[in-house]
């Protein structure tokens, strides 16, 4: 049995790891971000790194607040079934993160718009929102909301449910028949958890990177034009896209699509370390808690 996290320690969790992520993969953004729009890359290390305050201080409550969302979502599961099932089927484990995602699409949106049009404003997170706020309304600050739930729903699905679902299938023990037989079903993950979460987060990474590259290049393109005139909306960007009407036509879905793999597979590596190292910590202090009980008040010996 895999032990739950309470409320605090999914908070705790995704707190750390969105800190941790955010700040590392920053200038992998900043490519995407550059690529993608068809703007001149930073000349300086400062500049790859410009909005990683404004990226590191919401990724990480958001990242959090993911984390709680998907623990609520399963224990809410868990709690419509008969009492001898402790663990989530695959499917399950997936639409939980699906919708974690997409609640907190809400709030990731508004950060990404203030980081891309800080970086092109070269101003500060406030001076950037009260610029925003004044200029096109407090309602601007959604703009792209279609595509950022598309993306998060399915990042988020990504890195709380495909990872680490892969992970424990490659960590997966036989029940053994005979004493020939191997401890474990893949015994090169099984014997090391490191290469079995690098497994894990490659794979479910780059399929996650490949599935929102087209919603996330679409957010960032409507984001960057605050007025519309290029970029309206999703679906009409889209359109100009398909129909070759803008720089690059459609093949610029795929813009920033390298940069996008290598983060998300150092973001779902990293988010799935700090769960997986909770998940053990826990699991070790409740054995040690149970030996202790048992130390305390030995069971009688039989007459």
């Amino acid at each position: 049995m895999i032990p739950a996290l309470s409320p605090a320690e999914n908070l705790a969790v995704g707190c750390l790891s969105g800190a941790v992520e955010a700040t590392v993969n920053m200038p992998i953004k900043t490519y995407k971000f550059c690529s993608q729009e068809g703007r001149a890359f930073p000349t300086s290390i400062p500049g790859w790194f410009r909005g990683v305050a404004v990226q590191a201080g919401t990724v990480a409550p958001i990242t959090a607040i993911q984390f709680c969302l998907n623990g609520f979502f399963q224990q809410m599961i868990l709690s419509t079934k008969p009492i001898q099932y402790t663990q989530l089927s695959d499917t399950e484990s997936l639409i939980t993160a699906l919708g974690a995602g997409a609640l907190t699409s809400f709030l990731i949106g508004p950060v990404d718009l203030i980081t891309i049009q800080q970086q092109k404003l070269h101003a500060t997170p406030f001076r950037t929102l009260q610029y925003l706020v004044k200029n096109y309304g407090t309602l601007s600050l959604f703009r792209g909301i279609g595509p950022t739930m598309v993306r998060e729903a399915m990042y988020t699905a990504g890195y709380l449910g495909v990872s680490p679902v892969i992970t424990h299938h490659l960590m997966q023990k036989n029940v053994k028949s005979s004493s020939h037989e191997k401890e474990y079903q893949y015994p090169f993950f099984g014997n090391s958890p490191l290469l079995a979460r690098m497994a894990g987060a490659s794979t479910a990474g780059t399929l996650a990177a490949i599935i929102t590259n087209p919603a996330d290049c679409t957010k960032t393109c409507v984001q960057s034009d605050m007025t519309g005139d290029i970029y309206p909306t999703a679906r009409k960007t889209l359109l100009k896209m398909w129909k070759g009407e803008v720089e690059g036509g459609i093949w610029r879905i795929w813009n920033g699509l390298g940069p996008r793999i290598v983060r998300f597979n150092g973001a779902f590596f990293i988010c799935l370390s700090f769960q997986e190292i909770a998940i053990d910590w826990k699991r070790k202090g409740e054995t040690c808690e149970i030996l202790n009980t048992e130390l305390r008040f030995p069971r009688p010996d039989p007459v």
